[in-house]
């Protein structure tokens, strides 16, 4: 028996007077007295069915609920006049029932599916397959799938090879926790599951495949937030024989292809390049968001030696004052500048200094410490006029640079200077190599295998922190979508760096000695990038949560609230791995 000849979304006009039979999800009952209607869904829309009061199906219709699943059998027929709704792809048309059938009768729902209605993301989660059928999860599953079509045709037309990469690896942390799997079959030993395919796809690259790709999953048992989740599939490319204007070139196209297919949207080529510090001085972030201005000025010439004290003091202990012209914005009322102020103090700085700009010149203290060529210059600096307010704050640079940084898209978001629909992508280049880390040691801001710049090589035993990096970041909308970067193939290099950061060659054979053992045999140059899959799809999609665009995801203690993981394992299965749980105090 066939359950349907059409799904519910593609009878037209073009359909009418045929007999088809259809099955899915009863959405709405409507008893008009000499008729009955039941709007019948499934993935694909919606179709309006009808029976005469007078016939059996008609009564078999009234006695359905919400979400029961039926079939029907009957004959598509044209809506009478002024009954169409041409909002719908069917809508004017509808199937005259002769027989239906039950398939399955539906309990009582615990979240509305048909209307949509408001319903907290705990029972989201929980009833994670009622959401699904809810068309904004739906929608965003059918883009998501898309998408990997539109990446996976790409790649393919462009001669790379789909390459899987294992899930139980040796453990090399790369910043994050590491999920551990214990080995029932070496007891004593363990598994992690991968952060990335990073050592894997440089050995691809030494074996010869040249060009890899894969959608691929990884793991990082991190802290959680809207834009990250323990498990999450990422865009992985390697390719050899390259420097970084072809990876720039080849993510370009993949990317544009990607908002093409999906969203039919054009992105103009190339894509703009900030290097990192740059981003930082004018956005305060390695992410910046271009859809606005707002952008942040250096001001240490043109506040130093004008008495304003609390920047003179700043200025005197080498920090730095920076400021952002809130274009059009002067005329804020006092309570709304105080409110803006405690903003700033909840985006992490110290304290924020609002100025209105006039016909006369700056409002405030600043209208009577800085004279008329002082005021002139600020004025030119900061590209104001009257009508706009500056925001200034002083302090450590890295600090005030990210809270101003944070404040500026949170004023963008609360102004609406952001426009729905645009998406703004941007490479952020040449970050540095290295980083201090929280108990002060010299450590990787990349991964160990990222090559520094030629022209800073010398500086990688005399000034590590000032070698910079032929790595990348592909932003979007103020998101990091992916980084990457030219790897080191020379084993006298990949020692150096070792070396710069405390590893010396017996640790750096013991965590990466295939990888090193590899490079010694002829690896070509090469590099790549990894893009979050989950990310670039929330962002199509216009979410703010890649929870909305994952079929099962986890909260933010990572539980999954639909089948309960994680879970106790009983002792026998422990036993056999060898594994005893041990109580570890949170204050230990």
């Amino acid at each position: 028996m066939s359950y349907r000849t059409h799904t519910c979304g593609e009878l037209t006009v073009r359909n009418i007077g045929e007999r088809v039979t259809l099955a899915g999800w009863t959405a709405r009952v409507r008893d008009l007295g000499g008729l009955v209607f039941v709007d019948l869904r499934d993935r694909y829309g919606k179709t309006q069915i009808v029976a005469l009061m007078s016939s059996p199906t008609a009564e078999f219709f009234k006695s359905l609920h919400n979400e029961d699943v039926m079939q029907v059998i009957g004959t598509v027929q044209a809506r009478p006049t002024g009954m169409a709704n041409r909002q719908m792809p069917t809508g004017e048309i509808e199937v005259a029932a002769e027989s239906a059938a039950l398939l399955s009768q539906a309990a009582p729902l615990p979240l509305g599916v048909e209307d949509e209605e408001e319903a907290s993301e705990e029972v989201r989660l929980r009833y994670r397959y009622l959401d699904m059928r809810r068309p904004r999860l739906m929608n965003n599953l059918l883009l998501r799938h898309k998408a990997l079509q539109s990446v996976r045709r790409f790649h393919d037309e462009q001669g790379f090879v789909e390459v899987e990469t294992p899930f139980l690896i040796r453990s090399t942390p790369e910043g994050a926790r590491d999920y551990i799997v214990p080995s029932r079959v070496q007891p004593g030993c363990c598994y992690a599951l991968p952060q990335s395919p990073q050592l894997y796809k440089q050995a691809l690259m030494v074996g010869g495949v040249d060009r890899y790709c894969q959608i691929t999953r990884c793991f990082r048992d991190e802290d959680l937030r809207r834009d990250r989740q323990p498990e999450f599939t990422q865009i992985d490319l390697e390719m050899a024989f390259v420097d970084e204007e072809d990876v720039f070139a080849h993510t370009e196209r993949m990317m544009q292809r990607l908002v093409k297919d999906t969203l039919s949207l054009d992105i103009d080529l190339p894509l703009p390049r900030l290097n990192y510090f740059d981003a930082l001085a004018r956005f305060g972030s390695d992410a910046p968001d271009l859809r606005f201005g707002l952008e942040i000025s250096r001001l240490d010439a043109q506040f130093r030696g004008a008495g304003f004290r609390a920047f003179d003091e700043a200025l005197a202990n080498d920090f730095s004052v920076f400021g952002i012209n809130a274009a059009g914005k002067g005329e804020l009322s006092r309570r709304e500048r105080v409110e803006l102020e405690e903003r700033a103090k909840s985006e992490g700085l110290p304290g924020l200094l609002t100025v209105p700009v006039s016909s006369q010149g700056l409002g405030g203290a600043l209208g009577k410490l800085f004279d008329a060529t002082r005021t002139a210059e600020l004025l030119r600096v900061m590209e104001s006029k009257p009508g706009d307010l500056l925001l200034f704050a002083a302090g450590e640079e890295r600090s005030i640079l990210t809270g101003l940084g944070r404040l500026r898209r949170r004023l963008a978001e609360q102004w609406r200077l952001i426009s729905k629909g645009e998406y703004k992508f941007c490479w952020v280049i040449n970050p540095p190599l290295f980083e201090v880390s929280a108990d002060g040691e010299l450590t990787p801001a990349h991964h160990p295998f990222t090559s520094p710049i030629a022209a800073d090589i010398d500086k990688l035993e005399t000034e590590p922190l000032k070698v910079c990096a032929k790595a990348y970041d592909l932003a979007l909308n103020g998101f990091e979508l992916g980084s990457g970067s030219i790897r080191i193939h020379s084993p006298r290099l990949q020692e150096r760096v070792f070396k710069a950061i405390g590893i010396n060659i017996e640790e750096a054979r013991h965590r990466f000695g295939f990888l090193l053992e590899a490079l010694g045999y002829g690896a070509p140059p090469h590099g790549g990038i990894a893009l979050g899959f989950d990310r670039i799809v929330m962002l199509l999609a216009g979410e703010t949560n890649i929870r909305e665009v994952i079929a099962f995801p986890k909260t933010n203690v990572a539980s999954s609230l639909m089948d309960g993981a994680p879970t106790p394992v009983d002792d026998q299965q422990m036993a056999e791995l060898g594994v005893k749980w041990i109580n570890i105090s949170k204050n230990t």
